[in-house]
């Protein structure tokens, strides 16, 4: 695994940025790229924000509420699927434990005792 960091030169609105990445993090980072992109034209094309730092600042607020919301959303699901796994985690052992109460005893026969006896 290689590690070391080289600068990437990226594009964000028109500027050019150094940036530092390894190569395993290169296509992560282009993604990235052009997902803020496209979420900076979406403010700056929308017309209701006027000037780069205020089209970069609501982005980043637009970006840093769907990620707390799909964050949320996804702690739901997982406490429900960790409460779900407990219920059914709980039936299995009330059924085993069930089952063991139920489980005839075998009978022991005279020859046992007999043999057991000499």
């Amino acid at each position: 695994m290689n590690a070391t960091v080289k600068p990437i030169t990226v594009t964000i609105m028109d500027k050019e940025y150094l940036v530092g990445c390894t190569e395993e993090e290169r296509e992560a980072l282009f993604t990235s790229v052009e997902f803020l992109n496209r979420k900076l034209r979406e403010q700056r094309d929308s017309g209701k924000v006027i000037g780069s730092e205020r089209v970069a600042v609501m982005a980043a607020l637009n970006i840093a509420h769907e990620y707390l919301d799909y964050r949320r959303r996804n702690d739901t699901v997982d406490a429900d699927f960790g409460a779900g796994l407990a219920r059914i985690q709980t039936k299995i052992q009330t059924a085993l434990a069930k089952g063991k109460r139920q489980q005839p005893q075998p009978p022991e026969t005279q020859s046992q005792a007999t043999l057991e006896v000499e």
